[in-house]
């Protein structure tokens, strides 16, 4: 029996994507636009953030390799025959199907499609060594090209259709911090408070999107010393009075991500503790105060370490101040062109979508120890920001249990 290298598995019907089908047109008009500025043939998109950006199909790789081939004409999803017909139902455009029956088929179906020696564009950031060298071996390109910083610089003005997913996934989060201040008490442990948030999550995405695909929503609760880390993981440590909690929920929708932090103790906040979370807050509401069109992301930064250094807190600053929100998870998607950073030097506009969460961390042994963080998430408007974060912060609100 001759077996395929690659075959089509258009098994079923399109299924309902994220967004309308003129709004994957417009973001591969875009692509094609960057395309034709620098004189590419295709470009080859292999990570989960792009692929999903442009055709709706988040994968699962499992070790195996996916793309998304676009040229003048096509988009195509390059896809494992472990999924079947799920990433033809669940793509805008084409898929073709390969098979695992000899090495390297995924590059075969490259090739199928974009041919050789043609101008390609590629996601560098997202290349192995291994796959470079598999790219040029099976493409043998007359010219490639780093399309990533391009990618990037496309996604970070999110279009209406976005900023309403987004919206939505903003109002799940406080969902599920609602859920948790309700289960918050002495005794439980971090994991049962976590599992509640998440649950409530969840459910909520399901009853606002009952056409979506459901994965990979999360809740990372964190109590007394294990704060101090933001992406600290769930333990089963015990909550006990007095502890300083740390609560992030992390609802995923259709590969959009949003987050909603809240810095929480249980039952009462002694004075140290509640000196330095007051400075945090107020630091927070400076630094949104900040986020207009216009501001530029190193001199939003500079302000908020001036601000905290006049309280001689700056040392225990660890991380940015904010980031970019979009197609984007705990694994993938980093939009690395929009953060708050010394570094960076992106001036905001109206459409793009960015958090605002100071966090200091005081070690173990010093009075108020632990890690205090707020996070809002800011919608750029022509002429201010939108808060799309409405669970309370403070200690008004979030000293319980």
């Amino acid at each position: 029996m001759q077996r395929p290298e690659f075959y089509t598995c258009e098994n079923g019907p399109k299924a309902a994507l994220p967004f309308a089908a003129e709004e994957y047109e417009t973001r591969l008009a875009g692509l094609r636009d960057i395309m034709e500025l620098h004189s590419l043939d295709a470009v080859l998109l292999t990570s989960m953030h792009t692929i999903a950006y442009y055709s709706g199909f988040l994968y699962c790789s499992f070790g195996r390799p996916y793309g998304l081939v676009v040229t003048r004409d096509r988009s195509v999803v390059i896809s494992a025959g472990i999924d079947a017909g799920q990433p033809w139902r669940r793509c805008h455009g084409e898929s073709l199907t390969y098979t695992d029956w000899a090495r390297d088929n995924y590059w075969r179906a490259v090739v199928h499609v974009i041919g050789t020696g043609k101008a390609v564009g590629c996601e560098a950031d997202h290349l192995t060594m291994l796959n470079a060298e598999k790219f040029s071996h099976f493409l043998k390109p007359k010219r490639g090209l780093d399309i990533a910083p391009a990618t990037m610089t496309q996604r970070l003005v999110k279009s209406e259709a976005e900023i309403a997913l987004i919206t939505h996934g903003a109002a799940v989060a406080d969902v599920g911090g609602y859920a948790i201040h309700d289960t918050i008490k002495e005794g439980l442990r971090e994991i049962d408070v976590a599992m509640a948030g998440r649950d409530a999550m969840e459910a909520e995405i399901a009853k606002r999107f009952p056409d979506a695909e459901y994965r990979d929503t999360w809740v990372w609760f964190q109590s007394g010393l294990n704060t101090d880390g933001a992406h600290n993981p769930v333990t089963g440590r015990v909550l006990k009075r007095g502890d300083i909690l740390s609560l992030n929920c992390f609802p995923m929708i259709s590969g959009y991500y949003t987050a909603l932090e809240r810095t929480m103790f249980v039952g009462e906040v002694d004075p140290a503790s509640l000196k330095i979370w007051e400075a945090n807050i107020a630091a927070h509401e400076y630094g949104m105060s900040l986020l207009v069109p216009g501001a530029v992301c190193s001199e939003v930064t500079h302000k908020i370490n001036a601000f905290f250094e006049e309280r001689q807190l700056l040392q225990y600053r660890t991380f940015g101040y904010g980031h970019s929100f979009g197609v984007l998870s705990h694994y993938y998607g980093r939009e690395a062109g929009l953060e708050l950073r010394e570094d960076i030097d992106t001036v905001l506009e109206p459409g793009m979508v960015i958090s605002m969460e100071p966090m200091l961390t005081l070690p173990e042994g010093m009075p108020g120890a632990g890690g205090y963080r707020e996070h809002d998430i800011l919608v750029i408007g022509e002429t201010g920001a939108e808060d799309i974060t409405k669970y309370p912060y403070g200690p008004g609100f979030n000293v319980v249990g």
